[in-house]
């Protein structure tokens, strides 16, 4: 019998908070490439529009809604083990902040570029394009080896 209030649920709420990290992630992945597809993209065009609608799709469909999913379980987690106050959990929790942050600014990039935005060269997409990746490579050490 497992301990804390999700009791023989928690494997349950951990493979979820899991498939659906991974989602979010996929599509993390996904969405700043995609703009450095649509920066090439004149605005106004039938290009630009099918960029517009790929991404709102990805945004709507599976980006935020697994985000959500995300918090909710990992939430679930937290305090049915009582992580606050562990070290790893703290740092973890830390990053999953700062890549919620990220999500938002994507999401709000995304909009700015369907409304005509483009910035001056795709350099600063082609950088944000690795935040997922290093955010993911942190948090699975943070979880896996635990560090501190």
């Amino acid at each position: 019998m497992l301990t804390g209030f999700l009791g023989n649920a928690y494997p349950w709420v951990k493979a979820g908070h899991l498939i659906f990290a991974i989602f979010w992630m996929a599509g993390l992945f996904m969405l700043p490439r995609f703009f450095i597809y649509h920066h090439a993209a004149l605005p106004g065009s039938a290009e630009d529009k099918a960029w517009i609608e790929r991404e709102r799709r990805l945004r709507s469909i599976i980006i935020s809604p697994a985000m959500g999913l995300v918090w909710l379980f990992g939430l679930m987690l937290a305090f049915d083990q009582d992580l606050w106050g562990v070290h790893w959990f703290q740092a973890k929790f830390l990053t999953v902040f700062l890549l919620s942050g990220y999500h938002g600014w994507a999401v709000g990039y995304g909009r700015r570029m369907a409304a005509g935005y483009r910035a001056p060269t795709d350099k600063a997409l082609r950088m944000m394009n690795e935040i997922p990746g290093i955010a993911t490579a942190i948090i699975v050490i943070l979880v896996i080896v635990r560090p501190f």
